[in-house]
């Protein structure tokens, strides 16, 4: 399943409320002490903490276009699959024939092999994309409270890829692959194998067989990609650092901001004294809102970090493969009933 969200304001500031409320008692804590014990000699200037958001600044805009980066790659790759994909489907159902044969097979031995080729690239799909759910130390994200309560749960979390691999391929198949780690890798494999058996039987023009097998090739380069965003993370000391820095710019910052405002309210107090005197809770809003800002940008990046993991936020893996999978059973010639649905896209709000 893969969820549509379609974000709002009100549900950014849900999906942080956590977060939020941290900041609020932060700050709220640091504007009592202040006042009740006017405190006016714990401060510090605003230079540094001018210099350590600017410096925070550019570190979470670093991550957030890496994050990016490593999402539109992904989903670029992805792309490249379902082109793919047409292609070779396209090319086996009208390069297996009996022109170049000596021993002719009937159109129905024909149409078999055809069906078995594109029901054994499915099955590369679909072991693919298991592949790319496989959790790995560094994706956390999922598991973050106010991820998992979207109800989010990819089909690959919910179904074994042998079940899955059992209505497409042969048990000859499933029997090599059941030691294979890479079972993706695998069934490209026996697709070559398929391929050079029907080329020496003279059902597949050697030119044919050539162009094919550039297409098989795409599929491993397509693949290695994939496997190359999913199982090399984001850089720890980039992602890690950065969240510290942005707490330290977090924490300082009341030391710079309540003083000011209460240096604001002793002069607003000649002429306005209560106005004045309570002028300093207006720094408490102001500290929520910047530390929102920088908090949510940088979690949007942790977020993006890994576009495979299976949160909301992620390229729809198993969306497009099942969307390929249908395009070539229909072009098969099969019907609705054989032909299973798309995984439901839903939109959930918590509005």
């Amino acid at each position: 399943m893969h969820i549509k969200k379609n974000y709002s304001t009100f549900e950014m500031a849900w999906w942080t409320r956590f977060d939020t409320l941290i900041f609020l008692l932060i700050i709220m804590g640091w504007v009592s002490v202040y006042y009740i014990f006017d405190l006016g000699w714990l401060k510090i200037p605003w230079t540094p903490i001018g210099l350590i958001g600017t410096a925070v600044a550019f570190v979470i805009g670093f991550q957030n276009n890496a994050s990016y980066d490593r999402i539109w790659e992904a989903r670029k790759i992805w792309g490249g699959i379902v082109n793919t994909s047409r292609t070779f489907a396209t090319f086996i159902q009208d390069m297996i024939d009996n022109e170049n044969c000596d021993q002719p097979i009937s159109s129905e031995e024909i149409k078999k092999e055809i069906k078995t080729l594109t029901y054994r690239h499915i099955a590369w799909m679909t072991a693919l994309r298991y592949a790319m759910r496989v959790s790995k130390p560094w994706e956390t994200s999922i598991n973050h409270r106010t991820n998992r309560e979207w109800g989010m749960e990819p089909p690959e979390k919910t179904s074994f890829l042998d079940d899955e691999l059992k209505c497409l391929i042969t048990d000859q198949d499933i029997e090599y692959l059941k030691d294979k780690d890479n079972k993706q890798t695998a069934i490209l494999y026996l697709q070559s194998h398929h391929l050079k058996r029907l080329k020496e039987q003279g059902n597949i023009w050697e030119f044919s067989f050539l162009e094919l097998e550039n297409v098989i090739k795409e599929m491993y380069t397509l693949q290695g990609k994939s496997e190359r965003i999913k199982n090399f993370p984001y850089p720890r000391q980039f992602a890690t650092l950065n969240h510290f820095f942005m707490w330290i710019f977090v924490l300082l910052l009341p030391l710079a901001l309540v003083p000011q405002f209460a240096e604001i309210g002793q002069k607003i107090a000649s002429n306005h004294p209560i106005i004045g005197d309570l002028f300093i809770w207006v720094s408490v809003p102001i500290y929520v809102i910047v530390s929102w800002i920088f908090h949510t940008m940088e979690r949007i990046g942790r977020t993006g970090d890994n576009p495979f993991e299976g949160t909301p936020n992620d390229v729809p893996i198993s969306t497009i493969a099942r969307g390929i999978e249908i395009d070539l059973r229909q072009n098969l010639g099969e019907t609705g009933e054989q032909i299973p649905d798309q995984f439901p896209i839903v939109r959930q709000s918590q509005f």
